[in-house]
């Protein structure tokens, strides 16, 4: 099996020792993604909904160097430093993925890295 390394400059670049996705066989495995504008590495947004939409586009971005869609996302794992924000968490998430949504978890958790509201990360199937 070929596994091949996924980098773009249309998402933030690694914040420590890992890469931004690795495609194994059939599939993309995106690395956690979180708020940063890929240009300047500066958190997007103080809102959940702001912050969301930034690290969908990023996902997006990575998902475009694979050269597929979020169409093709088969599982996210969603950390939330508040549940509180589900609600508005759902709605950005649910106009990101349309009607094709993956399968999904999502989970608290007491502290994400610069101390941002929200990250995702993903796996997409590349085969037919």
């Amino acid at each position: 099996m070929t596994i091949d390394i996924i980098s773009t400059d249309k998402a933030p670049a690694a914040i420590g020792p890992y890469v931004q996705g690795k495609i194994a066989g059939d599939f993309l495995f995106a690395s956690g993604q979180i708020p940063l504008d890929p240009k300047t590495g500066e958190i997007v947004g103080s809102t959940i909904t702001e912050q969301t939409e930034q690290v969908l586009k990023n996902i997006k971005a990575l998902l475009d160097a694979a050269k597929t869609d979020v169409d093709h996302v088969v599982k996210t794992t969603c950390f939330l430093s508040d549940m509180e924000n589900f609600v508005p968490f759902n709605t950005a998430y649910a106009k990101a993925f349309g009607e094709i949504v993956p399968a999904r978890s999502a989970v608290e958790v007491a502290r994400l890295p610069k101390d941002v509201l929200v990250e995702v990360e993903i796996i997409a199937y590349l085969g037919k």
